[in-house]
């Protein structure tokens, strides 16, 4: 059992502007056992001590709903890995229609179990790279990438899959996001800092017509 009480899941989250019932601090006690549970068998994460998952994942995470913000509407998270953005956003906000997008087949065994074991609905694991996605599904209205890495590739992508006015979202440090920010064809905002964090922040883009 977890020793992180709904009083320090609360107060942690509080930080990242998010508001935990009962059932999300559940769900996120739930989620992180079962992380590092697969994580003994499959590398899923380097962060192993259950408060640094809380802020480091969750609470980076769920700093979108409220800095964006994100509150309902169609996700696709890219190189979903071990969730995240994707799943906690799930987690806090049930009007979210997700899609993890995730091409090593274990990690998408994982995402497929999370959602079971925390009784998600309106969500759909996508064993594929990116690219491998049909341009015909219906558009989005968030992409997200937290550790993918392949940004312009992403952005690339997004174009085609995001309804206009929809948003990209991009969690990077502050040099990676000036760079992206010079390059690529989006409206973007300012750089929002993610708290506890000297570099980090998340970066948003509107698609226009």
């Amino acid at each position: 059992m977890l020793d992180l009480s709904d009083s320090r899941i609360s107060s942690e989250l509080r930080t990242y502007g998010v508001l935990a019932d009962d059932r999300l601090c559940e769900g996120i006690r739930t989620y992180i056992s079962l992380l590092l549970q697969w994580n003994r068998k499959i590398s899923l994460t380097t962060v192993t001590d259950p408060l640094e998952i809380l802020r480091f994942h969750m609470g980076e995470s769920l700093f979108a709903a409220s800095a964006i913000p994100i509150c309902g509407g169609r996700l696709a998270d890219v190189g979903s890995g071990a969730g995240f953005p994707g799943i906690p956003l799930r987690m806090l906000l049930p009007s979210l229609d997700l899609t993890l997008i995730e091409s090593n087949s274990k990690k998408a065994a994982f995402l497929a179990e999370a959602a079971r074991t925390l009784d998600l609905d309106h969500v759909d694991v996508l064993r594929a790279r990116m690219e491998e996605v049909d341009s015909g599904v219906a558009p989005f209205d968030f992409t997200t990438a937290r550790a993918l890495g392949q940004h312009e590739k992403f952005l690339a992508w997004s174009r085609s899959h995001v309804k206009v006015g929809g948003k990209a979202v991009l969690w990077l440090g502050e040099e990676g996001a000036e760079a992206i920010r010079q390059k690529s064809r989006w409206a973007w905002q300012e750089p929002i800092r993610i708290p506890g964090s000297r570099r980090r922040c998340l970066l948003v883009g509107s698609l226009e017509a």
